[in-house]
């Protein structure tokens, strides 16, 4: 008599298991059964119960438990003892917890037996249930039997949820990857059939395995092996076995390595944790030579080891010892056991593991090239492995950045170290070296900073022209690109405007104001339309350093050189001049600007250059052409003033070509 509380033991069981937990339980118990009669026509039945009412769509009704019966040794009063103490040692030497049994009441609502057995020369029949509170078997009734032979038939009803499949043969397959380890064992094994509640539609699952062309289970022979777990234990046990099989047409797309204890799967990982390759399902090759779609198979390698045998969880569902790092109870992790075994799966596909791993590195070289050549020194020292198969361009990005975050960390590191030895001989040793490793780094900034530039002037290109609606694009767009609209020198420092496409110098600049007023609300600006900015630059406060103005007008337009126009650039460059002169403005930090009489002054008037405009700076303006014909300047003695009106196609072509250079250094020209 027992008495526990069985509710509470049911509510602790770990995750790990899973619906198809209580079959596999009752089936592994039945092939002891069977073992234990040795019995060479052992037979285990798994019958499919289902609900009487039909789908309205013809489909097959749900599915509400299942039925295994076995011609095993039966439940004998040794058995229904040990079946009625909480953690007997009965199998213990079959890996028996003595607690397996309980999963069967966390997915199923009753659970019963019927058994008969042989004692004293004559057969009795036993059934009882599983009792849900303080009993483990309730119910228990003993009658002598009229059948000559033993066996068992256990019942699991009403399972809490719905159980996912309906289909026998995908429940099938499921189940014979959850029992493979009994097919595959030297001691053999009974034969297990699944079939529905009448015995129809049986399939066998011992046939999945096999060598032929039909077979949906293949050994992969050239993939199984042992191997040792280096530890820091004397204790034996680090030895394992890993056996590598092709599975067809699985239920899953991932390939998995599997830790099994006492030939039971306990873990099932996915393989392209460790390699990337694994992560798609792999195809046979037809007789042409290309892929055979109707012939997809994952990889899965079974490991076994005393190890494993000993450190398996009460409920099977998982191991004592920890997943990442040895500790110091458990000598091996279940990371250092699965890292060796995917050594063995990958030999079951060798060679389309390598192909995906070129192409995938062909994939990589090839974005880098084309879209991140700043990259290129981080693929020395890449480790392809981190990347997944077919990664994306994001993902490519990501590990290559952390790449060259490490290697930075580690530099700096290696810099720290070197200044902070007092060895003259390590100084001269390792400083070369690691002057190199910095300057590599340096060169890899460089590179991005290139090709944002090629960004950039793609950008602005796209922004010069027509949309599909015949109009250019919004009125703030190119100013933008060049300078943000209304931004002061603490909002945008150098490296975040592209002055450089007007002129290089422009980056060592100390900005002044860019669309805001020089001496407060209501000062002197110009009109706030589009490409009607002002912006004002100057480097270094000393009346020696010269100050630039820009004036922008919007491509296409050119009205600002009627008579009646307020908005005429140049003449808003010449007011803008004589009033900086007069001391009228101030700098960003409230200091008088200083300017000499013979401090130089620069304009850029940026604007659309057709004939009208031309004209108008020819024949009113006295402008003279540049030598390219895409410009023309004139020089204000009387303010020391020079000033430059650009096309805005200039302004592309000149900065294009000022990088030209360097885009084809690196080969994104």
């Amino acid at each position: 008599m027992s008495n526990l509380n069985i509710k509470r033991a049911v509510d602790n069981i770990r995750s790990g298991t899973s619906v198809y937990t209580p079959i596999t339980e009752v089936v592994v118990n039945a092939i002891q059964a069977i073992e234990e009669t040795e019995n060479s026509d052992g037979l285990v039945e798994i019958r499919a119960d289902r609900v009487r009412q039909a789908n309205l769509d013809d489909s097959a009704p749900e599915i509400n438990g299942f039925t295994v019966i076995d011609n095993g040794v039966g439940f004998t009063d040794e058995h229904r003892e040990s079946f009625d103490t909480l953690y007997t040692a009965h199998k213990i030497q079959e890996g028996g917890k003595g607690f397996g049994r309980f999963t069967c009441l966390k997915y199923y609502e009753d659970v019963n037996y019927i058994s008969t057995y042989h004692k004293d020369g004559s057969f009795y029949n036993r059934s009882f249930s599983m009792g849900k509170e303080k009993e483990i078997i309730v119910d228990e009734g003993v009658t002598p039997s009229h059948e000559n032979s033993t066996g068992t038939t256990v019942k699991l009803s009403n399972p809490i949820k719905n159980f996912p499949e309906k289909s026998l043969p995908q429940i099938a397959r499921r189940l014979v990857e959850k029992l493979l380890p009994y097919f595959i064992s030297d001691k053999g094994c009974p034969k297990v059939v699944l079939a529905e509640q009448d015995g129809s539609d049986a399939i066998v699952l011992n046939e999945y395995l096999g060598s032929g062309i039909d077979a949906l289970i293949v050994e992969v022979k050239k993939a199984n092996g042992e191997f040792l777990v280096e530890s820091n234990s004397l204790e034996p046990g680090n030895e394992f076995f890993v056996q590598t099989f092709k599975i067809y047409s699985p239920a899953t797309s991932r390939s998995r390595i599997s830790l099994v204890a006492h030939r039971r799967e306990v873990t099932a990982t996915s393989l392209h944790q460790y390699i990337p390759e694994f992560s798609e399902e792999f195809f046979d090759n037809a007789a042409s030579g290309e892929r055979d779609k109707d012939r997809n198979f994952i990889v899965v390698s079974y490991v076994t080891g005393s190890y494993l045998d000993k450190n398996v969880s009460l409920e099977r569902g998982g191991f004592d010892f920890p997943k990442e790092k040895p500790d110091m109870v458990h000598y091996i992790a279940q990371r250092q056991i699965e890292e060796k075994a995917a050594i063995y799966s990958q030999k079951a596909v060798d060679s389309d593991v390598e192909d995906r791993k070129s192409r995938k590195i062909s994939r990589i070289e090839d974005y880098v090239r084309d879209n991140a050549p700043w990259h290129r020194q981080a693929l020395t020292k890449l480790d392809y492995s981190s990347i997944p198969h077919n990664p994306s361009p994001s993902q490519i990005d990501s590990v290559l950045h952390q790449q060259e975050y490490r290697e930075e960390a580690r530099v700096k590191g290696e810099v720290r170290k070197l200044l902070a030895d007092d060895n003259v001989e390590s100084l001269k040793e390792k400083a070369g070296e690691i002057a190199r490793q910095v300057s590599d780094r340096s060169k890899n900034e460089l590179a991005h900073y290139i090709s944002l530039r090629k960004s950039v002037l793609d950008i602005f290109e796209k922004s010069l022209e027509r949309g599909p609606d015949g109009k250019y694009s919004a009125e703030d767009v190119v100013h933008d690109i060049i300078f943000p609209v209304k931004k002061d020198s603490d909002q945008t420092p150098f490296r975040d405007h592209n002055l450089w496409i007007i002129d290089e110098r422009l980056n060592f600049t100390e900005y002044l104001s860019s669309d805001k007023e020089l001496n407060g609300p209501n000062s002197d600006r110009p009109d706030i339309l589009a490409y009607d900015k002002r912006i004002g630059f100057r480097g270094g406060n000393e009346a020696s350093n010269p100050v630039t103005i820009f004036e922008f007008k919007k491509p296409q337009r050119d009205d600002f050189v009627n008579p009646s126009s307020k908005e005429d650039p140049v003449e808003q460059i010449i007011r803008y001049v004589n009033q900086i002169r007069k001391g009228k403005y101030k700098t960003p930090k409230g200091r008088k600007m200083q300017i000499e009489q013979n401090t130089p002054f620069y304009g850029y008037v940026i604007c659309e250059l057709n004939q009208k405009v031309e004209d108008w700076l020819e024949e009113i303006k006295d402008f003279k052409p540049l030598p390219d014909r895409l410009g023309y300047f004139k020089h204000h003695g009387s303010a020391n003033l020079y000033i430059e009106v650009w096309s805005w196609d200039k302004a592309l072509n000149d900065a294009r070509m000022r990088n030209r250079v360097f885009f084809e250094k690196l080969g994104i020209s």
